[in-house]
Parts: C-alpha cells; sequence; structure tokens
C-alpha cells in the first residue's frame, strides 16, 4: 500500500507539473465549453493523470452501441468528448463529420442542413489538430464537393491540402481534378490529370501490380474525354480568343433557352406541391428548391455562408427553418410534394416571412448535359431567370418566391384559401392530364415525341446541325 501511495503521489506530481501545462495549452476546451462536455471528477482525473486516450477509447466503443441502435443524439456529445480527449483520433473527427453532416434527416430522407456548419466545423479542427495527414482535409473537401455540391472553390481548396500530404493515396488525388472542373479551372484539372498519369505510369515501372496500372488506366481515359470535351464545348476557341468560340459548329451554340418557370401549392399545413418547367426532354436536370426563414442568418442565394462557424457547436438552431430539395425532371416539367408536417423539430416554422428560392447551376449538372451547357453555362440561357450575379463567373438559373407562416400553416384569412406563389411565366398544365407519368420521353429513341402540354417544341440540339 506504501509503494502504491508512493507511486500514485509520483503519477499526481507529473500530471499536475509537468502534463497540466502542456494540456491547458493544446487541449484545454475554450471557455465555455468545459461543463459542455459533461466530464464527471473521475473522468477529469483520469484525463489529467495522462489516461486520455485510454477514456476516449472506451466512449467511442460505448457509441458504436448507438449507431447500431439508431440512437443518433445520444453520439454527438460522445464524439466531442473522444475529439477533447484524444485530438488525434482521426477516425473520431471523420466519422463524426459523416454522422453530424448525412445522418440527420427527416421522414423523406432530406438532410437537416442546419447541421453542416457544425460538421465543417469538426473538420477544420481535425485538420488544425492533426496537419501531418491527408484524411481530414480530405475529408473537408468532400463534405463541399459531395454534400453542399455548391461553392466548388471550396471544395479546390481543401484537396489542394490533402495533395500536399505525402500520405494520401493515388485513387483520392484524382478528385481535385473533378473539383477543378466544377470551379471552371479546366486547364488545371487538365494539368494534374497529366501530373497524375506520369506519377502513375512510374509506379508501373518500379512496382507492377495490377492496381497500379487500373489506376494509370483510368487516368488516360479521364485526359482523353477531358480533351474531347474542351474541344467539342468550345473552350480551347474560348481561350484562342479570335472570335470563332461562337461558331455553330460547338455544341454550346446557340443557348439553349431552358425556360424555367415554377408555383408553389400549399395544399394543406405544411404540406406544398412544387411545380414547374424546365424545356429539356434528355433526363438528368435537377432544379434545387429551398424553402427557409426569411431572415435566417447567414443566408445568401441557394445556399448559407456555410463556413460561417468555427466553434464546434453540435447545437443547430432549432429554432430555424431550412429545407432543401432536388427538384427531378421529367418530360420537361418537375412535380413534387414535399411533407414537413411530420418533422415539427426539423422545420418549427417560428419565423413570420418565408423565402422559396430555385437554383440551378449546370457545373453540377451531368456530362451529357454539360455537353450543351459548358462547364460556365455558356451553352445555357433562360429569357426570365438567368443570373451571371449569384455565382460569379457562371450562368445560373435563380428565381425566389414567398410565403408568409399563415400561408404555410393554412392560419387564419388561409384556413379555407389554396395559398399559391408562382413565377409570372409559368405554364398551366391542361385539365384532365395526370401530373405524373411513367413514361419518359428520351430524345432519338422514337420518332415524333411530342413536346409537353402547352409547350411548343425545342430540341435540345439545333435543328439541322446533325448533332
Amino acid at each position: 500500500m506504501i509503494l502504491l501511495a508512493v507511486f500514485f503521489i509520483g503519477q499526481f506530481a507529473t500530471a499536475r507539473f509537468f502534463v497540466y501545462d502542456r494540456w491547458k495549452k493544446d487541449y484545454m476546451p475554450k471557455s465555455g465549453q468545459l461543463a459542455a462536455t459533461g466530464l464527471d471528477p473521475g473522468q477529469l482525473l483520469a484525463a489529467l493523470a495522462g489516461f486520455r486516450e485510454m477514456v476516449a477509447g472506451i466512449l467511442w466503443v460505448r457509441a458504436d452501441s448507438f449507431f447500431d441502435t439508431g440512437n443518433y443524439d445520444a453520439i454527438l456529445p460522445i464524439i466531442r468528448l473522444v475529439t477533447w480527449l484524444d485530438p488525434h483520433q482521426i477516425d473520431v473527427y471523420a466519422t463524426g463529420m459523416w454522422h453530424i453532416g448525412y445522418n440527420f434527416t427527416d421522414e423523406e430522407s432530406r438532410s437537416d442542413r442546419r447541421y453542416i456548419p457544425s460538421a465543417l466545423a469538426l473538420g477544420k479542427e481535425g485538420a488544425a489538430k492533426n496537419p501531418n495527414t491527408y484524411e481530414m482535409f480530405f475529408e473537408t473537401g468532400w463534405m463541399w464537393y459531395h454534400k453542399i455540391d455548391d461553392d466548388y472553390e471550396q471544395a479546390v481548396k481543401w484537396f489542394s491540402e490533402a495533395h500536399k500530404r505525402k500520405d494520401i493515396l493515388p485513387a483520392r488525388r484524382n478528385l481535385l481534378g473533378n473539383a477543378y472542373q466544377r470551379n471552371g479551372q479546366v486547364q488545371e484539372a487538365l494539368d494534374l490529370m497529366y501530373k497524375l498519369y506520369d506519377e502513375a505510369q512510374e509506379r508501373v515501372k518500379n512496382e507492377k501490380v495490377f492496381q497500379n496500372q487500373q489506376i494509370r488506366d483510368t487516368i488516360e481515359n479521364n485526359i482523353d474525354t477531358l480533351l474531347v470535351r474542351m474541344a467539342q464545348r468550345g473552350w480551347l476557341a474560348q481561350q484562342r480568343n479570335d472570335g470563332s468560340a461562337k461558331a455553330p459548329t460547338y455544341d454550346v451554340n446557340p443557348p439553349f433557352d431552358v425556360g424555367f418557370s415554377a408555383r408553389v401549392t400549399v395544399e394543406d399545413p405544411k404540406v406544398l406541391r412544387f411545380e414547374g418547367t424546365w424545356n429539356v426532354l434528355p433526363v438528368g436536370t435537377r432544379v434545387r428548391a429551398i424553402l427557409r426563414d426569411a431572415d435566417y442568418p447567414g443566408a445568401k442565394p441557394a445556399g448559407l455562408d456555410w463556413d460561417g462557424q468555427d466553434d464546434v457547436n453540435l447545437d443547430p438552431p432549432k429554432n430555424r427553418t431550412f429545407m432543401m430539395d432536388q427538384l427531378f425532371v421529367k418530360n420537361r416539367r418537375f412535380n413534387r410534394k414535399v411533407d414537413l408536417s411530420k418533422d415539427p423539430t426539423q422545420y418549427p416554422f417560428t419565423a413570420e416571412k418565408y423565402t422559396i428560392e430555385f437554383y440551378y447551376n449546370p457545373r453540377s449538372s451531368p456530362p451529357h448535359i454539360q455537353d450543351k451547357f459548358g462547364w460556365n453555362g455558356e451553352g445555357m440561357t433562360d429569357k426570365n431567370f438567368l443570373n451571371t450575379e449569384v455565382r460569379p463567373g457562371t450562368r445560373v438559373v435563380f428565381a425566389t418566391l414567398e410565403l408568409t407562416r399563415d400561408q404555410l400553416l393554412k392560419r387564419g384569412e388561409w384556413r379555407d384559401k389554396v395559398p399559391v406563389a408562382m413565377t409570372k411565366n409559368f405554364v398551366q398544365r391542361r385539365p384532365g392530364r395526370s401530373p405524373d407519368t411513367d413514361v419518359i420521353m428520351v430524345p432519338n429513341l422514337r420518332s415524333g415525341t411530342p413536346p409537353s402540354e402547352g409547350m411548343e417544341r425545342a430540341p435540345m440540339v439545333p435543328e439541322g446541325t446533325g448533332r
């Protein structure tokens, strides 16, 4: 017992006079965060005594059971505890980002976008605490690239930082090229691909492993595809700046009028129907729709200031409403019923006024649509809603409508009325026509494809070009 007491006192002295100063400098939570961690005195003593990693491991094992049972809310404080106790637990940072950004959804699997600033803040903290490995830089870039799917300069920034770390996996290096293209940096994407190809070729020479050959062949195919697109979309002609980019031989000419219009009908309290037109026949268009408080903090056209939060606050603004959905276009129209009545926590509707935004960015389009619209929307136009300001350097479609809280909840004077907000050019579907059909009209596969009801025929590619 005397020997144990000596060891305990020695450990305490080491922790107090040697460990504590570094803990206070590098690991101590900021003001107001210690109480939020929920550490009891025993856990705090274990942390100060040098057992942080052990406690963190035990807590993370416990979190696994919450994942299995779907008790996602209980995982959030554990994630914060583990990253506080052991800031080098990269798997916890990465899993925490994914959990916060993806797992909180409504009844129709729409993510709660109010959590994304917290997910990004966790990623930034993880990268700062682990600057010698690529992983958290890559994970943060992926959140921008895939989940936010906008503000692509941020994806380029974080993927570029991941590239600077020597431990990045070869296959993951390719995503920076995709991010460059989505950000309109086509030449940078091509330069990177050539660099990656040379590196892959060198690995094949030094180590003849099938995976190395596969990566090299994939990069070579991507280079060939990109060169063809640079030519056919008129990008190379644009760089020559000799006026040839306007020639009708390029797929982006002449710009195609997408004919956007929209209407929002409140069918029941918190139940909306989004309808509209999009005069592009090939399948693949998804128009972003956002319903948010008119005074939502940090709001910008078709999104938020996602990067406006530095502290990892795991409690989103519970009194705010922000819904984002994708409206799938079929046969030149979209028609989607959105029921927000089942999720009062995610959609509290406490504000008096609400903004509805419609947004289409060609940089997020699938390749077969981009072949006509180009990387920056040079092959796309719209008589009413073409916008070149909300995303500088890109031609997008952007429109806004407004509704009040009473209209969304069908209260007061709207109890027995049907609230409707629409663009001035909305085209009403002919009576008797079903708004939905399983038949998808595909050009060139069947002759005489009829135009959508109430709309004139407008082919995706100008007639007479032979394309």
